[in-house]
């Protein structure tokens, strides 16, 4: 018997709920699966990437008062096909990555944008050898 079977989700804390989930939504390509209010009233929407069960949880609490994330807190990380044409996606959008990307001799690299709460999201791009 295992203690826990698998991550449902991660959530996050946001200030402006609107500016977030649109920027989770056109920057990286997440999918809403759902919306609701907690008991406590909480505005609660839940996000996924196309190819992963694991939900992203963006929760809105305005009683608990500004979101402030300090620098290198925590981050999601994202594996995207490739860093150079997801480069290219977000600054079509006006968004520069805030630190890479980094590529290895090995192949792949990665590379971060920030969210708008300043919550750190790593791309990652794979080695083609390991794709297979």
């Amino acid at each position: 018997m295992s203690i826990v079977n698998k991550l449902h989700h991660t959530r996050y804390r946001v200030s402006d709920l609107a500016r977030t989930v649109d920027f989770y939504k056109q920057v990286l390509g997440l999918e809403e699966v759902r919306r609701n209010k907690s008991p406590r009233g909480s505005e609660l929407v839940f996000l996924k990437a196309p190819q992963s069960e694991e939900l992203i949880e963006i929760c809105y609490f305005p009683n608990s008062g500004e979101v402030r994330v300090p620098e290198d807190l925590t981050h999601l990380g994202f594996e995207v096909d490739s860093l150079e044409a997801f480069g290219q996606h977000i600054a079509s959008l006006g968004v520069k990555f805030s630190d890479g990307p980094t590529y290895k001799e090995t192949g792949g690299g990665f590379a971060f944008i920030d969210a708008p709460e300043g919550y750190e999201i790593e791309l990652i791009e794979r080695p083609k050898n390991l794709l297979a």
